[in-house]
């Protein structure tokens, strides 16, 4: 008849059928996708640690800089200097270049190591001026050391001090450390919160607990721009 016009309803059901179908061929890309991110959120909360200050290893003895290494004075007058349990437990796997030589002086604050995981790397300065006297060949073959013990079988260098008593005035005894360390695992916890999600929101996620603690290796996790941003904020530049 004149003026009737026929709809096919199964083409137009047909028609919303293929767009369910297409959102769903969207959607369940996504779904893994997500899924994926959860389920490695959850395998980096089930293998590692919780880091707080009162699992943090701090021995009475030893001395600590502001910028993350020790130092300890034995009864033959030479200096054993290292990372701290702090650097060591939020980085991850460590290899160790820019080793210096017997023989070579540093100053304090002069670059004393380089850590490295992954391609990243993060500057040590050294808390004291003296002479090199000797590193330490089996934490260079054996880097896992570090973790076990960062500072009986884990020191770095052995050195000749030259201005000892002066240096380490402004350095923290271990018996008086833990309250700074836990200022520092707060102000790393920030930094956390507010630089790094900048350029790493999902996994920051992943390293931080429900209630805001901190897990082990969280830095192993972060892209190069998080460890410059690091550096310049706990570890300090090396000067010249």
């Amino acid at each position: 008849m004149d003026g009737f016009t026929y709809t096919n309803i199964f083409a137009t059901k047909g028609i919303e059928y293929i767009a369910i179908l297409s959102f769903f061929a969207l959607l369940i890309p996504f779904w893994f996708m997500l899924s994926k991110q959860v389920k490695v959120n959850r395998e980096i909360k089930r293998t590692l640690g919780l880091l707080t200050a009162a699992n943090l290893r701090l021995p009475k003895g030893l001395l600590f800089s502001k910028y993350h290494s020790w130092t300890h004075l034995d009864q033959s007058g030479l200096a054993n200097v290292g990372i701290d349990d702090f650097l060591v437990r939020i980085t991850g796997d460590i290899n160790l270049s820019h080793i210096k030589k017997a023989g070579e002086k540093v100053s304090q604050g002069d670059l004393l190591m380089t850590i490295e995981v992954e391609g990243k790397t993060l500057d040590i300065l050294s808390p004291v001026s003296g002479e090199i006297i000797s590193a330490n060949q089996m934490l260079l073959q054996q880097p896992e050391l570090l973790f076990s013990d960062p500072y009986t079988t884990g020191w770095v260098y052995r050195i000749q001090p030259v201005n000892w008593m002066a240096e380490t005035s402004s350095l923290i005894l271990g018996s008086d450390a833990a309250p700074w360390y836990t200022l520092e695992l707060e102000r790393f916890r920030d930094f956390l919160g507010k630089s790094a999600v900048k350029h790493a929101p999902g996994i920051t996620q992943a390293v931080l607990q429900d209630g805001g603690e901190l897990m082990e290796h969280a830095m192993a996790m972060m892209p190069k721009e998080i460890w410059a941003d690091f550096q310049s904020e706990f570890l300090g530049n090396a000067r010249g």
